[in-house]
């Protein structure tokens, strides 16, 4: 901050004493320039060819002290100062500047209220003082004089609205700016908030998938050991895979959040259907028939759609695995449906148990896939099958919401409502 800029802080502090010294500077100037003749025989002002008799110089002193108030009551001041410069065109002979002190209030008044309230006064004032200094002075009507003051209160009241409208205009830039940063802020955050959600999707996806697939195969392993000891062994190396699966895809989510430019930040692409089969292999590994339908050949998806498949693929097959009990099998189907790319999951669980899944439902697998297609305008749903067994099934537009051509959130409807029968809509969390 500039030392002018501490200054004008420390005089705004202070208002009443930047009042009283502007006044005791125009009380001053009154008094010179009532010892001054205004048309001298030189063609400017002769210096003491005339004195102020006392009326003038009470006059002159009381409109000084109304502009000590000038901030509080400018309309009221501009009134007095108005009625003081009347008397003194009147009475004065030699006349004083007094009007000095209503240019000031009338100034004041511009500066500190509207434009039509300031046209109003202003002209007012005007007509007023210079129609009482031309028809009751002892001056005559076209004396320059009083010609002088209709130019004076009109240039103060001209420089008044100048600066009210300048203040205005400052004042919009300022609130402009601090709603640009407040909203660039706020973006700011908001971004925070969906990064966090996002990568806080992908750890419950990566360990509730192969955390599911260790604790099934840690199972089989401690159930054959003594019998069979060769198919413990392979249980325990799919055990190790998957921990090591699990680590790879942790480094590399966990890895987001490194700061940009780090050389160890990762850079293996994010998994999409290109890795489906890898992903149905650690399902069957565990156990789990799983069988797959693919009718999307040649699609290319984009990154965020490709990856919103992969995951909800991932989360039903995991919830298959931890629910559907040790004689389910698992279908999945990629379609491609006209503008869209549809995910069906469906499991042969006993019916009991996947209502069981909605009502004791507590965790947030389910909630994450809904939310990871609805944020690319797809629609997700999830509910028991008729005849016993779950359906997850997700339609996903194959350009995202960001694209040039993004499909909009009802252009699926159609394709949803030619199923035979209609799911339940998914529950906000996951049955683990």
């Amino acid at each position: 901050m500039s030392t002018l800029e501490r200054a004008r802080n420390r005089l705004r502090a202070y208002p009443l004493v930047v009042d009283g010294a502007l006044a005791a500077a125009v009380l001053a100037c009154m008094v010179v320039g009532s010892f001054a003749e205004p048309n001298g025989r030189h063609g400017g002002p002769d210096w003491g060819t005339r004195t102020p008799d006392a009326l003038s110089l009470t006059l002159m002193l009381l409109a000084a002290t109304a502009l000590v108030f000038r901030r509080g009551h400018p309309l009221r001041v501009l009134a007095a100062t108005s009625a003081l410069s009347a008397v003194e065109f009147v009475t004065g002979d030699p006349r004083a500047p007094v009007v000095m002190s209503a240019v000031v209030a009338l100034y004041t008044v511009a500066s500190a209220t509207d434009r039509p309230t300031t046209w109003r006064v202003g002209l007012l004032t005007m007509t007023v003082l210079t129609g009482i200094a031309m028809l009751a002075g002892p001056l005559p009507w076209y004396a320059q004089e009083n010609l002088g003051i209709f130019a004076w209160t009109g240039m103060a009241a001209a420089a008044g609205d100048a600066v009210r409208s300048r203040r205005a205009f400052v004042h919009a830039i300022r609130e402009r700016a601090e709603r640009a940063e407040r909203t660039r802020e706020e973006e700011a955050r908001r971004r925070v908030a969906e990064e966090r959600l996002r990568i806080a999707r992908d750890l419950h996806d990566v360990v509730a998938h192969h955390i599911a697939l260790v604790n099934v195969q840690a199972g089989v392993a401690a159930h054959v050991m003594d019998k069979r000891p060769d198919q413990a062994k392979e249980a325990l190396a799919h055990v190790r895979e998957a921990s090591r699966s699990a680590l790879n895809e942790l480094r590399a989510t966990v890895g987001l959040l490194r700061q940009s430019g780090d050389p160890e930040a990762p850079t293996e692409p994010a998994p999409g259907l290109h890795r489906l089969e890898e992903l149905v292999g650690t399902f069957r590994n565990a156990g789990l028939p799983v069988e797959v339908a693919r009718t999307d050949h040649g699609t290319t998806l984009p990154a965020a759609v490709d990856l919103a498949a992969y995951r909800v693929i991932q989360e039903a097959l995991t919830n298959v695995q931890k629910h559907a009990g040790p004689e389910a099998k698992a279908e999945v189907s990629v379609v491609r449906v006209g503008p869209n790319v549809e995910i069906t999951v469906l499991d042969n669980g006993p019916g009991d148990d996947a209502e069981a899944r909605l009502e004791e439902n507590s965790g947030h697998g389910l909630l994450g896939m809904r939310e990871r297609v609805t944020a690319l305008n797809g629609v997700c749903t999830a509910g028991p099958r008729y005849g016993g067994g779950f359906r997850v099934h997700a339609i996903l537009p194959v350009k995202s919401r960001t694209g040039s051509t993004a499909s909009t959130a009802a252009a699926p409807a159609p394709a949803a409502a030619a199923r035979p029968a209609a799911p339940t809509t998914a529950p906000t969390g996951d049955p683990a």
